[in-house]
């Protein structure tokens, strides 16, 4: 069975979403709480955004302290500030 949800992201844009069985008993534990399925889908949206935003952020991190040419600079800036 496919549920669809209407859900309403911006005040002038609503979407319409299918929920799988996952993604529907997912939902219905995120509004045991009271919580409204507009504000629970929302809510899920930004927390997603942050979660891939932090995974970029480190994969960039990771790719930068594996850098050779990178680290060698970092060497010449920390030694610039360490001499007297």
């Amino acid at each position: 069975m496919t549920n669809v949800i209407r859900s309403e992201v911006m005040a002038e844009k609503a979407i319409s979403v299918r929920l799988d069985a996952e993604a529907q008993h997912a939902l219905e534990l995120l509004v045991r709480d009271g919580t409204s399925q507009s504000e629970a889908i929302r809510s899920a949206l930004i927390a997603a955004s942050r979660a891939a935003r932090y995974e970029r952020m480190a994969a960039d991190a990771k790719r930068l302290a594996n850098d050779p040419q990178d680290r060698a600079l970092i060497a010449e800036i920390r030694d610039f500030f360490d001499e007297p």
